[in-house]
């Protein structure tokens, strides 16, 4: 393969010297990107988004510490620039399914951590399948055998993996009940396909049950815990299954016995990431085909609420925490 002269380049990325706050801690610093040795290849990046499981890498609190100082980014889009690898040209667009420092405008990687995606997808969409929708995915296909008219229940439905999940399933027949906290976001799910949307109370757990009329959901997924968490189980079959894929309210998620003894719920976890380093290559791969046809032709999107400079991370740090916030911050470097 053709490798550009990388040595001439010149980088820009956000490093950590110690854990804490991101304000804190992060700052900007130039670099040299890496030329790309057998194997590897050199990636310009296009689009990073700010996730919360990177804030969380940078306080020292995600269950993988990095070795220091480092640079953030689980996921990210780029374009390759330079590659030693004979299924990667440069010129394409690429995902990084492993940790990639995408939090710079350059990384230098291994080619087997990448997916080539096909021609057309838009960056910025692009640089949010790592995690969100593969997450969804798994949520669907990894735990019950769903059939069409088969119901799922799940709370934060207008976060990014709610709507993916929405998204997901409504083509592929699946019954959505999802809860949000805000009135103002039932009509923006239903639209997207969501079947019923409820309030996350008491009063939206009996609107849900009158809605299913005595049928009962094959799975359920967690984002939240605590009682948003004990209300799915209670709208779940005898021998569903409870899927806790995160922690919004950073509440443990309680399990009464009898929902163990007399119906049987099964409870699990789904981290995404073991996902993709455990399976199979050509099922994370396969998924990952799957996803990103579906975003090329319009039928799985997120929100994207703001861009910014690596310069400006201040602001999009700030940005991530406003309550105005509608959609995914992005790092354009």
């Amino acid at each position: 393969m053709v490798t550009a002269q990388s040595s001439a380049l010149h980088g820009t990325r956000l490093v950590f010297r110690e854990t804490g706050q991101p304000a804190a801690v992060l700052e900007v610093e130039s670099f040299t990107p890496r030329v790309p040795e057998h194997g590897e290849v050199l990636v310009r990046i296009l689009a990073a988004p700010v996730n919360p499981a990177d804030l969380n890498t940078v306080e020292g609190t995600y269950g993988v510490k990095l070795e220091l100082p480092a640079t953030p980014g689980i996921e990210g889009c780029g374009e390759v620039l330079a590659s030693r690898d004979d299924g990667i040209a440069p010129g394409d667009r690429v995902i990084f399914l492993r940790r990639a420092d995408t939090w710079a405008t350059h990384s230098t990687v291994p080619a087997a951590s990448l997916f080539k995606l096909p021609p057309g997808i838009d960056p910025q969409q692009a640089a949010l399948l790592k995690v969100n929708p593969a997450t969804a995915w798994q949520l669907l296909h990894g735990f019950e055998r769903l059939h069409p008219g088969d119901c799922i229940v799940q709370n934060a439905g207008n976060s990014a993996v709610g709507r993916c999940v929405i998204q997901i399933a409504r083509d592929l027949g699946i019954r959505t009940i999802s809860f949000v906290r805000r009135p103002e976001l039932i009509g923006e799910l239903l639209a997207l396909g969501g079947s019923e949307i409820f309030l996350d109370n008491h009063d939206g757990l009996a609107a849900a049950k009158s809605a299913l009329g005595g049928a009962k959901a094959a799975l359920a997924f967690n984002a939240v815990g605590g009682d948003s968490a004990l209300r799915l189980m209670k709208l779940l079959r005898e021998g569903g299954t409870h899927v806790t894929y995160g922690a919004m309210g950073r509440k443990p998620v309680t399990i009464p016995n009898g929902l163990l003894i007399f119906r049987d719920i099964r409870v699990r976890g789904l981290w995404v990431t073991r996902w993709v380093e455990n399976a199979p290559d050509e099922e994370v791969r396969g998924v990952y085909r799957e996803l990103a046809a579906r975003i090329a032709a319009g039928k799985l999107s997120q929100p994207v609420d703001s861009t910014h400079a690596l310069g400006d991370f201040l602001a999009a740090l700030e940005r991530l925490e406003s309550a105005g916030r509608a959609g995914k911050v992005l790092l354009v470097p």
